[in-house]
């Protein structure tokens, strides 16, 4: 062991996965512990080539965050926090394995919570299967897909029912059936002619040389992860410092701006394309629309249009805090509470396209090897009002034989929560591009009613008809596993309304948010039987 091992007690990054490991009780990656270097949760110990971490800071990180979060939760939430359903062992590449992230999703639940409870088990945990092989399961919030998609791996029928039609199409691309190699020939097409288009020439030089003013100043003021660490550790006032530096650095990009004469965006513009973009990127997105327009084939003309999509949705000008709930256009550069440093808006489409379209390629590919020969249909409609057999006997008629003979074994869902969510607004730049027609006006429970005596009262009424409705297609012994965040408690007068019984109901924590605001949060599964 080297002298600076010795002197304290330091690991190197695979040291410290074997260590933290065997700490833990679960597998923890090197890259786990990169991870924590990277964003300043342990301090980082050079010595010649390597990189040493030191053991009582691991102690610290993982006794205070993982090891105590548990008993930390519950004091807060309750003893009845349900943590096997918090599925803390997972990583995130896990809760978003393959096409699951195939596009950003407000409000989706993981794909875990799925398997534990149609399918009996996941990796590991094991329940009751309320669902087996060759049922089929239905929901009628179908959002981006997560029960489908999963079903379709578990060898399960589904349907998929949603008053968006572009959360239609996300659900649809997801399992529809590609030639991965003709896909790779398209997609290869669309980069090289997105990065061959020249928007504005004077975007290029202007961008490249704030950049590099930017990594010197971030470099200079910023360094990582030794500030992310000073504020870790309470060593940095990251207010009144960031502030500082934000305003500092602001007059070097204003004076970019001036030299370059760039053409930021409309900022009086009531359409979302204009008003959230700057110029050069929404040239950008017409010019990669026109050339999607070209593909001959149907399936990848829809993957590329929810390429393009996902692109557009990272290339907002908005912070990167305020990604999933937009506040004002963000013109300028900034100081990122995420990434501990300044950061600036997008300036062109080109690079996170590119990598988009190689991730969706590996996601699909990978799907693919673990689909089944199950059926599925996706419908863009009001489920209080659907006639779900006759959409489907329209679509697939060997899936309406089946459909017919054995009717739907229950539902898995995530209804729309209380005044939380405006479903179609959080897609708006989709809409605006694709030209789809908005139903905004029947959605239940969006953010814009609110949450007073009178929305809350239209909610109940609503996830009331979808059931009553859903109903009419299930089998008498049916089961329904609701994930609502209930702070209200309306489910038990939902229920009684539907004329079903909640048999039993799970309390889950709900980890790795996006939001800033990480305090914490559950949300509860109703499982519902018939009740007459």
């Amino acid at each position: 062991m080297s002298t600076i091992q010795q002197t304290k007690n330091l690991l190197t990054i695979k040291e410290a996965s074997r260590w933290a490991s065997d700490f833990l009780k679960r597998d923890v990656s090197e890259s786990n512990i990169s991870y924590l270097i990277q964003y300043g949760k342990v301090k980082k110990h050079n010595g010649g080539n390597s990189v040493f971490v030191d053991v009582d800071d691991l102690k610290n990180y993982y006794g205070s965050y993982h090891g105590w979060r548990e008993t930390n939760w519950k004091k807060r939430l309750g003893d009845d926090l349900n943590w096997t359903l918090s599925f803390d062992n997972l990583r995130e590449k896990d809760t978003t394995k393959h096409v699951h992230r195939l596009h950003p999703y407000k409000g989706k639940f993981i794909p875990q919570l799925v398997e534990y409870f149609i399918d009996g088990h996941t990796d590991n945990f094991k329940t009751s299967a309320y669902f087996k092989t060759g049922d089929i399961i239905l929901d009628p919030f179908c959002g981006s897909g997560t029960t489908l998609v999963q079903a379709q791996e578990m060898g399960m029928h589904s349907i998929g029912v949603d008053i968006s039609q572009f959360n239609c199409m996300i659900t649809k691309t997801k399992l529809l059936d590609y030639d991965i190699s003709s896909l790779e020939n398209e997609v290869k097409k669309m980069r090289q002619a997105i990065a061959n288009h020249e928007a504005d020439g004077k975007v290029t030089a202007f961008e490249s040389e704030l950049l590099a003013r930017m990594a010197n100043f971030n470099n200079k003021y910023f360094p990582s992860p030794e500030f992310k660490y000073k504020v870790q550790e309470g060593q940095i006032s990251e207010n009144k410092y960031a502030i500082e530096k934000e305003r500092e650095f602001l007059k070097i990009y204003n004076d970019l701006v001036k030299k370059y004469n760039i053409e930021l965006n409309h900022f009086s513009a009531k359409n979302f394309l204009d008003k959230w973009y700057i110029k050069n990127v929404r040239k950008e997105i017409d010019f990669a629309f026109e050339q999607i327009k070209k593909a001959k084939d149907a399936k990848n003309k829809k993957i590329l249009a929810v390429i393009l999509s996902r692109t557009i949705r990272s290339c907002r000008a908005t912070t990167h805090s305020d990604l999933a709930t937009l506040k004002e256009p963000q013109v300028t550069t900034y100081y990122c509470w995420k990434h501990k440093k300044i950061c600036k808006p997008l300036f062109s489409i080109k690079a996170w396209f590119d990598r988009y379209a190689i991730d969706t390629v590996y996601r699909l590919r990978t799907f693919l090897k673990l689909k089944t020969n199950s059926h599925y249909a996706v419908i863009s409609a009001d489920s209080r009002t659907v006639d779900i057999f006759k959409e489907i006997e329209k679509k697939n008629e060997k899936f309406y034989e089946i459909l017919k003979r054995q009717k739907i074994k229950g539902i898995f869902t995530s209804p729309p929560y209380v005044g939380q969510i405006d479903y179609h607004e959080q897609h708006a730049y989709a809409y605006d591009l694709f030209g789809f027609e908005r139903r905004d006006e029947l959605e239940i429970g969006p953010l814009y009613k609110g949450q007073g005596a009178e929305a809350k009262a239209s909610y109940v009424e609503g996830i009331s008809k979808v059931l009553l409705n859903c109903r009419k297609f299930l089998v008498d012994n049916f089961d329904i596993f609701l994930v609502a965040n209930d702070k209200y408690n309306l489910y038990p007068a939902i229920a009684e309304q539907a004329g079903m019984l909640i048999v039993n109901q799970f309390k889950r924590p709900v980890l790795n948010r996006t939001e800033r605001d990480k305090s914490p949060y559950s949300e509860i599964i109703f499982h519902l039987k018939n009740g007459k």
